[in-house]
């Protein structure tokens, strides 16, 4: 009987990274395709053809995408695989696209420092490379990651929510009033630091228009948080950030260090919201303050939490279609329904009336996500079927007890 246990362990042991090439082979193909179909297939094709890509699927929001899936593959190693609720993560996405705003452009015009850049370097300021900025980044936000994460060990679930939501909240608002700090420009306030400098790619200087380009270092950058995210979650720190997020207290009395396991947590996340924010402030050509809101850590945890929580490839395909409804797809159908029916009805205005009608759904019916982790969607349905057959009880009167 020992035998055919261990057999049968072996053999999942044997299908689980099978199922993971799958999917990784299926992502780099699809990624490949997509490539090859914006350089080669649609700049010769019909006009009519290419204003519907445009309006449907343009290359600029395909890009944005791409980002959204870097920064909730980090929330998803905190929420998804170590349990702990982050109401704040758009705090890192800020400090990273503050890191490239203040190492890729000449926001520091005092100095003149250039190190692997494209700029010219009569520019002032300081000019790194983006592939430095990129480290910079990821270590910056992995110090403010342990930082924010320290005073939360004690805190479990809603009190939880509220820290990270405060840090979410506190750090946004230093980058809108850092414009005068005794006298020190940290993020030049509402007006922001534009432009920042090009990506150099083997030689060459991508600017705004070089959409493929950028797209394929996107394309990189994702992979390369799904590698660390499968690889994590296979090796002993993703076990232990697992039985965190089953049951605390046991975790703890069969030795997992609380502390460091869960700093691990939010410093590996921080590094994917660093990487994101890079990222997007060379998108955007800019970095702006504004524009870091709480509603992003709210877009990106309904990422998480609709795509399948704990599940990598769950997280990508929420984190894609939630990006694509909100940048591109909700103003195109409605477009589509007052053209057809002669309307005037603002639909983005309903973003998050929409939003808000999902996460309902998805929780009414299917709370386990579009692409569950096995795991998870095991634990509630086995809570459900518990409540399922459960025998009813039958009213017993006073009289008839005694």
């Amino acid at each position: 009987m020992a035998i055919l246990t261990r057999k049968k362990s072996a053999s999942k042991k044997r299908k689980a990274p099978a199922s993971q090439r799958t999917w990784s082979i299926g992502f780099l193909t699809l990624a490949v395709a997509i490539y090859i179909f914006y350089t080669y297939i649609v700049p010769h094709s019909p006009q009519g053809f290419q204003d519907q890509i445009q309006t449907w699927f343009p290359p600029s929001a395909l890009n944005e995408a791409l980002v959204w899936v870097i920064a909730a593959l980090g929330l998803n190693i905190v929420v998804g695989y170590a349990g702990l609720l982050d109401l704040g993560f758009v705090a890192f996405w800020a400090i990273g696209g503050y890191t490239a705003g203040w190492f890729m452009s000449g926001f520091f015009y005092q100095l003149n420092i250039h190190f692997g850049s494209e700029s010219p370097k009569h520019f002032p300021g300081i000019h790194f490379s983006f592939w430095i900025v990129l480290l910079l980044g990821a270590l910056i936000c992995a110090f403010f990651g342990i930082l924010i994460g320290a005073p939360t060990l004690r805190l479990k679930s809603d009190y939880l929510a509220i820290v990270t939501l405060g840090f979410g909240e506190i750090i946004p608002q230093v980058f809108v009033n850092g414009e005068n700090i005794h006298g020190f420009n940290l993020s030049n306030g509402t007006k922001g630091i534009s432009p920042v400098d090009n990506i150099g790619l083997f030689g060459k200087r991508l600017g705004p228009f070089d959409l493929n380009y950028k797209y394929m270092i996107f394309v990189f950058m994702a992979a390369l948080m799904v590698f660390i995210s499968l690889r994590l979650r296979s090796g002993r720190l993703g076990r232990a950030w697992l039985a965190i997020r089953e049951d605390e207290l046991a975790a703890s009395m069969m030795g997992v260090p609380l502390m460091k396991t869960k700093l691990s947590a939010y410093a590996v996340g921080a590094i994917s919201g660093g990487l994101a924010g890079v990222a997007y402030a060379t998108h955007v050509n800019g970095i702006f303050a504004e524009r870091f809101q709480f509603s992003i850590s709210i877009i990106l945890l309904a990422m998480v939490v609709l795509g399948g929580m704990g599940n990598v490839w769950g997280v990508m395909v929420g984190a894609l279609l939630i990006a694509w409804v909100n940048s591109t797809g909700l103003p195109a159908v409605g477009n589509e329904i007052n053209s057809t029916f002669n309307t005037n009805i603002n639909f983005p205005s309903y973003t998050f009336l929409i939003f808000g009608g999902l996460l309902i759904l998805m929780m009414l019916f299917r709370r386990e996500g579009i692409l569950p982790e096995s795991r998870l969607k095991m634990v509630l349905h086995e809570t459900d079927d518990e409540i399922r057959n459960e025998e009813p009880h039958e009213f017993i009167s006073e009289e008839e007890a005694l």
